[in-house]
């Protein structure tokens, strides 16, 4: 499977991609990866040279319990970032935002795809403006929103649940002119730690609808509840799942830890492709 992008790059998932993460929010989860518009060429620099080939960047929090930020200031805090780095660097850029003006003002600036964590579902307006830009969207399954997510989610199976969720969304997409598109489990939104575990452990069944994976677990509450460590702490973790989810047919990996993750990532595919 191969993506066409703009200006002639391609995502052609031969290979295992690192999207390295970019927060310009004062309130993600993580405080290393909140960027200070000074280091932004720096941090970015340092990722690509790293191993990331795709930069995430996002200006909402959807941290479990967030808040919806307003449409004028995630506009102010995500457009001009991904104008600086498209104008600093040969890398493909995503935008992760579920509006459609930020989706639409981030293409016009040069962002190349879309991560959309609501896949599709609370902005109508944003099936127009993936298709008139004819680029990737990657569809994350989630239940309920970032601000009521965590309250006491519940599963029956939640591998199958979220399988038909996500083969709901592909024929969504598919019935409105979109093609180029990668699915995302959503680690951690809407979710217990068993039901986390279980999409890990099951990745390669997502397989089945016949798009890219992409998977993010970095440094995420799963991994404090397991370790009883804080965020700051998680990044072994995360290599864990970074390894696991690679050898279960993950095609992207999303991280804060970018040369940490590339090297697992590695190693992990090696394990994988090896043959006698």
């Amino acid at each position: 499977m191969e993506y066409d992008l703009k200006n002639g790059k391609k995502l052609n998932f031969d290979h295992v991609y690192i999207m390295g993460i970019v927060n310009a929010t004062p309130d993600s989860f993580y405080p290393g990866s909140r960027i200070k518009k000074d280091k932004l060429i720096d941090i970015v620099s340092k990722m690509i040279n790293d191993g990331a080939e795709i930069i995430d960047v996002g200006g909402e929090s959807t941290r479990p319990g967030a808040e919806e930020v307003p449409l004028d200031e995630e506009l102010n805090r995500v457009v001009p970032v991904i104008e600086t780095i498209k104008k600093n660097f040969d890398v493909i850029v995503s935008v992760d935002s579920y509006k459609s003006k930020v989706a639409d003002e981030s293409l016009k600036v040069g962002a190349d795809m879309v991560n959309d964590i609501s896949a599709l579902r609370f902005d109508k307006n944003m099936v127009n403006v993936i298709r008139k830009f004819d680029c990737p969207v990657i569809l994350m399954h989630m239940k309920g929103t970032p601000k009521d997510m965590q309250k006491n989610p519940y599963y029956e199976d939640p591998v199958l649940e979220i399988y038909e969720f996500l083969k709901e969304r592909i024929e969504f997409a598919k019935r409105n002119g979109i093609e180029k598109i990668i699915i995302d489990p959503g680690i951690g939104f809407g979710k217990r730690l068993t039901d986390n575990l279980l999409i890990i452990k099951n990745l390669s069944k997502f397989k089945e609808l016949g798009y890219p994976i992409l998977l993010g677990a970095s440094r995420k509450s799963m991994i404090g509840m397991i370790l009883d460590l804080p965020v700051e702490e998680r990044l072994e973790g995360t290599l864990a799942i970074t390894a696991i989810g690679v050898v279960n047919g993950a095609d992207i990996i999303r991280v804060h830890d970018v040369k940490e993750n590339y090297r697992a990532v590695k190693v992990a595919e090696a394990i994988k492709n090896a043959v006698r």
